[in-house]
């Protein structure tokens, strides 16, 4: 069944730095939302060198992380999202079922 949703999907994609892996993280990420959670999700851009202090309980060991907050449970991916497969099944996204 693909059904509309007004499910908000919350994001934060941390990173050290505007590196060529940070850019393509952040590309290939952006584009995986506008194709599979257009309209709601919400991504915020953590760069670790300008902001080193992480929220409590946050832990992040590599980069570039992303962190999805909600909907729950928390779930963290590490890469540069190139494989979509992959990062749709790490955010436990059902392909269609956010249009």
């Amino acid at each position: 069944m693909n059904q509309p949703t007004d499910e908000k999907w919350i994001l934060k994609l941390y990173i050290a730095g505007m590196t060529p892996t940070a850019r393509r993280a952040l590309a290939n990420l952006q584009a995986i939302c506008e194709e599979h959670l257009a309209n709601s999700y919400s991504l915020e851009i953590i760069d670790l060198v300008e902001s080193p202090t992480l929220e409590d309980g946050e832990q992040i060991f590599a980069v570039p992380t992303l962190v999805r907050k909600l909907p729950p449970p928390l779930r963290k991916i590490i890469g540069d999202f190139s494989d979509k497969e992959k990062v749709l099944v790490g955010l436990d996204v059902k392909p269609g079922s956010h249009s």
